[in-house]
């Protein structure tokens, strides 16, 4: 017999997280991630994706497209306009609240994701938080090429500073990450 159909609504959301994860999978094409292994780039989007839907209970399809698409304008030649002409305006305002200028130091880019984390929408604070939680599980799992083990635990002392402002967003999330930063003696 043939397999049932999905029902339009849920077809139409499937298809929309598809075509954000092959934008991204496009756009990062040819990136590494800094690990040792130089693991595709594009399993890090797909990664903070998965923890908002599989650890933090987020269904909300502009959350997930939005974590998929993340580091688009950031690391690649992806415009504001292209995610907006692409996904719709509300995607655009998440990826750009997460979005760090490139033309400004990266002391100046650390600080201000720390004075811009409890201003932030909470769909913003949802991939905020899944970004922070994957990349520090990355850092426990191994040292990135060029890092010492100094240079690992400032990312997470900053990270805490920044999860800090994202409190009462999700409590998965925030206990997990709460875990790692005690693991590493790290206040939050």
């Amino acid at each position: 017999p043939p397999l049932p159909s999905l029902p339009p609504v849920m077809g139409s959301e499937v298809a929309r997280l598809l075509e954000a994860a092959d934008f991204a999978a496009r756009k990062h094409k040819g990136q590494r991630r800094k690990d040792p292994e130089g693991t595709p780039y594009i399993n890090h989007p797909i990664g903070v994706a998965r923890i908002l839907s599989h650890e933090a209970g987020v269904t909300d399809i502009a959350v997930l497209q939005a974590a998929l698409l993340h580091d688009t304008v950031e690391d690649t030649d992806t415009t504001f306009l292209e995610i907006e002409e692409m996904f719709g305006k509300e995607i655009r305002q998440i990826v750009e609240e997460v979005t760090d200028d490139k033309t400004l130091p990266k002391m100046d880019r650390k600080l201000l994701q720390v004075e811009h984390a409890q201003h932030s929408s909470q769909q913003a604070k949802l991939v905020k938080l899944a970004d922070k939680l994957y990349n520090l599980r990355d850092l426990n799992r191994c040292t990135p090429t060029g890092w010492s083990e100094q240079r690992v635990q400032e990312y997470f002392i900053w990270a805490s500073q920044v999860v800090k402002g994202l409190r009462g967003t999700n409590p998965m999330l925030e206990e997990k990450l709460g875990q790692l930063f005690e693991e590493r003696g790290v206040p939050i």
